[in-house]
């Protein structure tokens, strides 16, 4: 006879638990309390979290900075929802063991994260039988990477060994417990194109695929990509993630037959607009309290941050894009930054606000640091060149390339720390015509380290160069939040009005 399954699963929430767009101050069909209105616990149901869960929105910044509550709200959020069994991400570590093992104390849900040790609260693996008598082995695991990108003074007494290791050996345990199926949460995503195979990454950071290839859990459970990624089989094992921000939720329906076979499917589906009133007793006074906090000003600018017409900024430079440099400067201590501005953005006013950061920094990036020389930058500059094009009277407009299929002008890019020029009337590929830094030409043989968006040094957007350099270092806290810790530390700040960019034409 048949049993089957049916897991609910989150990844990567990042403090999105009401139903609200901070940007836009509006409400919107996100967030956990959402999500939790489509949970049903038949008894033969798991409901699960991958992690990074606490850190990531106004809200959690408002929590953890300005309130003694901390980690006993998205506690008691977790517990309303039902979950059973998480795993901790990266970011679950930013505020300190002590607190995070406050959170694991207040949750009902069992945490589960073999590769990290002297955490209290905290178990390698579990099995829960179901009424219809499945037994089921679950364990968790997060990326290794965390002591490279943690504040040292957040992981003091704790030890991250390795991630596909500690899968490994939970699952050979598992096995001696005679389950029905096996079931890995791993705060890591596919460092290969799940379907084809394609390599997307060349470090461990990403282990996913090498999980399914060479273990043979039934089910994979993946996240930290902000991928969304449904119904997918890797040699036997059945994987998917869901998106961030608690936009979307995973359905898996299993299925075990009488010989012991498992079967999967797995969907994305939409959070919907449903709150139920048991959240909305708890959050909605603490979202206006939220309310007030973001649109309070954190800091004063020396000068209003307004967003010009797309064209006219990628011309003349953008006071908004030399202040994200600002912040990206200071944050990773590199010679460069190079940013990019969304289509459309908010700006700042003199007094900045938390929604001002939130509705001008859209991007859900974190902070890599690469190192380039002459020969790099001038293709990164090439690229942004060819943004441009000349009409017939020699006037620039948008080139076609950055307007179709899809508008693109967050795929120009503005670079702080060396003063280069462009001629519109050379060919597309040779329109940069100097590169100077320190009042000198760069020097072919001259390395500098950059910094930029997780998404640019990935490559993408016509920007594939950039992963041939060598990393120099990655820092896990999205930019959107550097840039509120910049504020804080400089509550008066003067903006950089370097003319970085000259464009001829």
């Amino acid at each position: 006879m048949d049993r089957k399954l049916t897991i609910f699963f989150t990844s990567d929430m990042h403090g999105y638990f009401s139903p609200v767009d901070y940007a836009r101050n509006c409400r919107a069909e996100a967030g956990l309390a959402n999500i939790a209105a489509n949970f049903k616990d038949d008894g033969n149901t798991l409901i699960l979290d991958g992690g990074d869960t606490l850190q990531g929105s106004p809200f959690t910044y408002w929590l953890y900075s300005r309130t003694e509550e901390k980690s006993l709200i998205p506690a008691k959020l977790m517990n309303l929802a039902g979950y059973q069994f998480i795993t901790l991400g990266n970011h679950d570590f930013n505020y300190g063991a002590a607190e995070l093992e406050r959170y694991l104390e207040a949750l009902d849900a069992k945490c589960l994260c073999a590769n990290v040790e002297g955490l209290r609260y905290n178990e390698k693996y579990a099995i829960r039988t179901l009424d219809n008598g499945l037994r089921v082995g679950i364990t968790g695991v997060t990326s290794q990477f965390v002591p490279f990108w943690e504040k040292p003074e957040n992981i003091i007494g704790l030890r991250f060994t390795d991630a596909f290791e500690a899968a490994r050996d939970a699952l050979v345990e598992l096995k001696k417990q005679n389950v029905d199926l096996t079931v890995c949460i791993y705060h890591g995503g596919f460092e290969r194109d799940a379907d084809t195979g394609a390599l997307l990454s060349k470090t461990d950071e990403n282990e996913g695929w090498r999980i399914c290839q060479e273990l043979d859990y039934n089910i994979l459970l993946t996240g930290h990509q902000h991928m969304a990624v449904e119904n997918k089989c890797v040699k036997g094992t059945f994987t998917c993630q869901p998106p961030d921000k608690a936009r979307q939720y995973i359905r898996m329906d299993v299925t075990v037959d009488e010989r012991g076979a498992v079967t999967a499917e797995s969907c994305l589906c939409p959070a919907g607009d449903v709150t139920p009133e048991s959240f909305s007793q708890i959050l909605e006074p603490l979202e206006a309290r939220v309310t007030a906090f973001i649109d309070t000003p954190l800091g004063h600018i020396d000068i209003a941050l307004l967003p010009d017409e797309p064209l006219a900024r990628a011309l003349n430079g953008s006071l908004i894009a030399d202040f994200f440099n600002q912040v990206q400067l200071e944050a990773s201590g590199a010679d460069l930054s190079c940013t990019s501005l969304a289509n459309s953005l908010r700006g700042f006013s003199v007094d900045v606000t938390v929604r001002d950061v939130v509705a001008s920094y859209v991007f859900p990036n974190t902070l890599k640091t690469i190192r380039v020389d002459r020969a790099v930058l001038k293709k990164a500059l090439e690229r942004s060149a060819a943004y441009f094009t000349l009409d017939e009277s020699g006037t620039p407009r948008v080139s076609e390339s950055f307007l179709s299929p899809i508008v693109q002008h967050f795929n120009f890019d503005y670079i702080s720390g060396v003063e280069a020029a462009i001629d519109l009337r050379r060919p597309v590929g040779d329109r940069v015509v100097s590169i100077r830094w320190k009042d000198k030409e760069l020097p072919p043989d001259l390395s500098l380290t950059m910094c930029m968006n997780s998404y640019r040094a990935s490559g993408a957007g016509g920007y594939e160069f950039y992963t041939e350099c060598e990393t120099v270092r990655e820092q896990p806290e999205e930019i959107a939040e550097l840039i509120l810790s910049y504020i804080d530390r400089h509550p008066q700040i003067t903006v950089d009005k370097t003319k970085w960019l000259t464009v001829l034409y």
